[in-house]
């Protein structure tokens, strides 16, 4: 089987954008492919944490990975810092990485605009995204489009280890589903859904009260007219709309916008808010169940254990091509 993997940071509430984009695509990758699913704190702190929030953060995301389908017996869920091969390769992949590669990475330049200081750790933390990728030797990475520099800087850096010191690494491979891989914000589609804005307004959060959601989606942006018709050149704002109603519901666009022929915008926001509440109470409640029960605790552990196995044997290989001394046991 090929071998997947990806991170979700845990910062902020995990949205609807990382249900459909992300988490959704994970649960149909792990019958076919061995996939490692990490909650990647090490990067969560390249910004400043409140220690208390970072971790009750850590186990919740972790939470919604297996309540939204992740099954711990098919898949690796684990915390990337239970996992210390990740910081080491990180380093070993730092070294390996130019000053102009990461001065040209957006997102770097996106998160430092207007700040009078900039960590370091946001500065490198692509070379740690790189070793979080090889030291699995993943096959193929889900991302949106925003990760896709990230990528291939992950790529390049394969290809000077392997000519550098032979080859070894796996070059990895972007997953892209077609549909739903971009969800945007509720209040501007111009932008991708982020449970960082500082909007509330703007994001479903997984976890959203069924009246907040609902509240949420009648106030959501939509465009002039009141026709529900698919267009996202000219209508994006109802258009992204109608993409969460497919995925929630199964129906394709087009029959979204065949169900909806004739009416307006309020009776297709009224079935909108409906559709999400029944795709996400289930996910809530289960993911209640699992906090509850304490059982993500040996989830973790149990996937960690396997994570740092993997982990180690790529870890031992690389630095033998590299030259370190092998440790005396």
């Amino acid at each position: 089987m090929k071998t997947v993997l990806s991170g979700i940071q845990p910062s902020g509430q995990l949205t609807l954008g990382n249900y459909i984009g992300a988490m959704k695509n994970f649960v149909r990758l792990q019958d076919d492919h061995q996939c490692y699913f990490m909650v990647v704190d090490l990067h969560a702190i390249t910004v400043p944490q409140e220690p208390a929030q970072l971790r009750e953060q850590s186990e919740a995301v972790a939470a919604l990975f297996i309540a939204a389908g992740i099954n711990p017996e098919k898949s690796n869920v684990f915390l990337q810092s239970h996992v210390p091969q990740h910081a080491e390769l990180g380093w070993l992949m730092t070294t390996l990485t130019n000053m102009g590669e990461l001065e040209r990475m957006t997102q770097f330049k996106d998160k430092a605009a207007g700040k009078e200081s900039v960590g370091a750790g946001l500065f490198v933390y692509p070379s740690l995204m790189a070793a979080d990728i090889l030291l699995y030797n993943a096959d193929l990475v889900p991302v949106g489009e925003d990760q896709k520099q990230h990528l291939e800087l992950t790529r390049d850096l394969a290809g000077r280890f392997n000519h550098r010191y032979g080859e070894y690494f796996t070059v990895p491979e972007p997953y892209i589903p077609e549909v739903g891989a971009r969800i945007m914000s509720l209040d501007d589609a111009s932008k991708k859904m982020s449970k960082s804005n500082p909007n509330p307004g703007s994001y479903i959060a997984l976890l959203d009260d069924p009246k907040i959601i609902s509240k949420k989606i009648s106030r959501a942006t939509t465009d002039s007219g009141s026709e529900v018709r698919y267009d996202p050149a000219g209508k994006p704002e109802i258009s992204n709309l109608m993409g969460i109603y497919s995925q929630c519901t199964g129906l394709s666009l087009q029959e979204v916008q065949d169900r909806f022929e004739g009416q307006m915008y309020g009776a297709f926001k009224k079935e909108l808010g409906e559709a999400l509440v029944a795709t996400l109470e289930p996910i809530q409640q289960r993911y209640r169940d699992i906090r509850e029960s304490g059982e993500i605790g040996r989830i973790l552990a149990q996937s960690s254990e396997r994570a740092r196995e993997a982990a180690e044997f790529t870890l031992t290989a690389v630095k033998e091509r590299m030259g370190f001394l092998p440790r005396l046991r």
